[in-house]
């Protein structure tokens, strides 16, 4: 071979490991430290993320749009909140899923998914890991009480979306999904990490997530599924709380 030719493949070579690394590097994530390793918190985009506790590793509604799936890694565990396009994306679980991957959805979705697991609201599971750890799940209401399309109808109607309680390693990490500040919010009972919505009018104003984290009191809370709603506001409403209000990229 060529010294020409070896070096324009090992430039490819660089190009597209330098591109993968990159690609993931984008993306902000916090890491908690427990008893069974790191946990990690990666925020995708959106209502897109991605938590990981040593090679366990679960998406939370993946959608192109939002993440490079060529460079995320393959998932153990999928959870998908509701059928809207912006959090199920058919051709992302196609990039992460395998025989192995276990996708959980609300009743919506599952039309749309190849071997869904269903969960409806008050619904829970208990999943054995390798490592002899247990991911243990709920599924809780996420839906609108005041928001509705023309005509009358909630953007996200009672009974039909998810949220999701996760409890690993320790942590209890709640996922809201699309919702506002549903009385349900109250009975939740100690949670360490909480992703709630924030984007009129599908979801909650600032008010109303304040109002939302105030019912239940998160030890930590990430504002999500944002957009342009100007988070500084939430940080006003929730200061002296005792809530630790972190924002992040998305």
């Amino acid at each position: 071979m060529s010294k020409k030719i070896f070096l324009s493949l090992f430039i490819l070579l660089m190009f597209f490991t330098s591109a993968g690394i990159s690609a993931q590097d984008s993306y902000e994530h916090d890491t908690f430290s427990t008893q069974l390793g790191d946990l990690e918190l990666w925020f995708i985009g959106h209502g897109t993320l991605m938590f990981k506790l040593n090679e366990l590793v679960i998406h939370i509604d993946p959608v192109r749009r939002e993440g490079d799936y060529n460079s995320l890694p393959g998932a153990d565990f999928v959870f998908i909140t509701h059928a809207h396009g912006d959090h199920l994306d058919p051709a992302a679980l196609k990039m992460i899923c395998d025989s192995e991957t276990k996708v959980i959805c609300n009743i919506s979705s599952a039309d749309r998914i190849e071997d869904p697991i269903i969960m409806k609201n008050g619904d829970s599971m208990i999943y054995d890991l390798a490592d002899g750890n247990v991911l243990s799940v709920e599924a809780v209401p996420a839906y609108n009480i005041k928001h509705q399309r023309s005509g009358g109808v909630p953007f996200h109607p009672e009974g039909d979306g998810n949220g999701y309680v996760l409890s690993l390693a320790g942590k209890r990490i709640y996922v809201a999904g699309d919702t506002e500040n549903i009385p349900e919010m109250a009975e939740l009972g100690n949670i360490d990490i909480a992703f709630l919505p924030m984007n009129l009018p599908y979801t909650m104003s600032p008010d109303m997530a304040a109002k939302a984290a105030r019912s239940f009191m998160p030890r930590i809370l990430y504002p999500y599924h944002f957009g342009s709603t100007n988070t500084d506001e939430l940080l006003t409403l929730l200061e002296g709380s005792g809530i630790d209000v972190r924002i992040r990229k998305f």
